[in-house]
């Protein structure tokens, strides 16, 4: 909890410099935080590849590894179609495109703002942003509550990428494989999905 409060904390700093102004015109301008996450990209890349073991629950699942962002795919639009009942002005196809982001804020927010309508956009943007915020903060308590998975199914399509390292701490290196696996699925799934839930639905 402690790494998640640090994590919540730099987050909060960035926020409040950002909306101050204060920060240099050319550290807002160029997208510095994508440098940044190619950085850890590599070291975690690094870190799994030196690890055997990384390798071992790969070979050991085989064929059931798909089951992985399967089971992420079900369980986020069984979710998203329970909170449905509580959003009676959003009809449920509109609801489940937005789940089916799966944390993919950029692609998914603006596909649905091109599809249907710049209100839901932002409904999917603010919604993929948190569940990625949800992740990095809560993953240490959903791998004790819920099992070693629990922290790739909440990360999504982040699972490869934002959210990874968290995983990777708190699942375990052997873990990692099957995450990128499973977010790199959900990536590849996320424009066909939202596209096919609000035009073809």
């Amino acid at each position: 909890m402690k790494n998640s409060l640090i994590i919540l904390g730099f987050f909060i700093t960035g926020l409040a410099l950002g909306i101050s102004k204060m920060l240099p015109e050319q550290l807002v301008k160029n997208n510095f935080s994508m440098y940044a996450l190619y950085g850890l990209m590599f070291l975690v890349g690094i870190s799994i590849g030196a690890d055997k073991n990384s390798w071992s629950v790969f070979r050991t699942m085989k064929i059931k590894i798909f089951l992985v962002p399967a089971g992420v795919i079900f369980g986020t639009f069984a979710g998203t179609s329970l909170v449905s009942i509580f959003l009676p002005d959003l009809k449920l196809k509109e609801v489940l495109a937005v789940g089916a982001g799966f944390g993919y804020y950029s692609l998914s927010s603006l596909l649905i703002t091109q599809i249907n309508s710049a209100t839901l956009g932002v409904i999917a943007l603010l919604s993929n942003i948190m569940r990625e915020i949800f992740t990095l903060l809560a993953t240490p308590l959903l791998v004790q509550y819920f099992g070693k998975l629990a922290g790739i199914a909440s990360g999504g399509a982040t699972s490869m990428d934002t959210t990874l390292p968290v995983i990777t701490r708190y699942s375990g290196k052997e873990w990692s494989i099957i995450s990128v696996f499973s977010g790199v699925i959900l990536t590849l799934l996320v424009p066909f999905l939202v596209t096919f839930i609000l035009s073809f639905c």
